[in-house]
């Protein structure tokens, strides 16, 4: 451990990757993840970016304890089903490579951090992976820098009815999705960015999310080249990206993120128990293909417990 690491209590921690990213293990048999002080692990991810926790007992009981005692307010995606609670939700987006990506990057919805456990790990492949936006917005050319510092992007897309009325009506906590109005989501979209939200025909919603692709984090002002830009469309249709003026973003520009990117992104080969918490407004993240399908990973989204930030 180096005099730059941080300490969290009842912990052992050493660098993971190639980057800032740590490895938290149990000191002394702690096993239990409640043992950890929440406001240390917060001030390791402000540091780190990201954090994996090996060798603790964590079911899904647990994992969903410890995504909550660092949370304000749990989110969800309403195309996954929960599992054990409110919390963990199966990821299950096919077996193909998954581009980088924030979690809901794409729409007015992104959480402050995201989650995953590990139940069963692939006997061979089938890495997430993590990607650095403070890095790669560090290796980013002159030109490509100057391009995202002066314009932000827009995400258009089509949600269906059901899709945007589960979603809404988790949030609004009722069982009603049938009664969630337009208007409701779009109370709802206020924060970050500009949304506009357009209702169709059909009972689907179109939405137009402009924000920058390079911003501040949640930890501090150092930009963060953090964005879907190069994410993938599970469940739902696939995003038109976009300057304001309707523009799309040019094909040379499209090669060096995807060059860049992957130059700077690392993989975490899961262990079965394992559990990882990522600064969504910094750290992108994205799959391997799957090759082993006996593997099981678990998905969370909050927000993060501001007053842990003070803490």
């Amino acid at each position: 451990m180096t005099e730059h690491t941080p300490t969290i209590e009842n912990a052992v921690v050493t660098p993971y990757g190639s980057g800032t990213g740590l490895l938290v293990q149990p000191r002394d048999g702690r096993t239990d993840l409640s043992a950890l002080p929440p406001a240390e692990v917060v001030r390791a991810l402000g540091r780190a970016g990201f954090l994996l926790f090996r060798g603790y007992d964590a079911g899904l009981e647990a994992f969903s304890a410890f995504v909550e005692a660092h949370s304000e307010r749990v989110t969800l995606d309403p195309a996954r089903s929960f599992h054990g609670g409110t919390t963990a939700q199966k990821v299950d987006a096919g077996y193909d490579a998954v581009g980088l990506h924030l979690e809901n990057g794409n729409s007015p919805f992104a959480p402050t951090i995201t989650w995953f456990y590990c139940q069963k790990a692939a006997s061979a492949g089938s890495q997430t992976t993590v990607c650095d936006g403070y890095r790669v917005w560090d290796a980013l050319s002159p030109r490509t820098r100057a391009l995202f510092d002066a314009r932000d992007i827009v995400y258009t897309r089509r949600v269906e009815e059901a899709k945007w009325k589960g979603f809404a009506a988790f949030h609004l906590g009722t069982d009603d999705a049938a009664s969630v109005t337009v208007e409701q989501l779009r109370e709802l979209a206020q924060g970050d960015g500009e949304t506009v939200i357009d209702p169709l025909d059909d009972g689907a919603i179109r939405y137009a999310y402009r924000i920058p692709a390079v911003h501040a984090t949640l930890f501090g002002p150092r930009p963060a080249f953090a964005n879907s830009i190069l994410g993938p469309s599970n469940h739902y249709e696939k995003p038109r990206i976009t300057f304001p003026d309707g523009t799309d973003l040019p094909e040379a520009v499209l090669t060096e993120l995807a060059k860049v990117t992957e130059e700077q992104t690392e993989e975490l080969d899961w262990a079965d128990g394992d559990v990882a918490l990522i600064d969504n407004t910094r750290v992108m993240h994205g799959r391997r293909p799957i090759v082993d399908t006996e593997r099981t990973i678990f998905n969370a989204q909050s927000d993060l417990d501001t007053q842990l930030l003070a803490a």
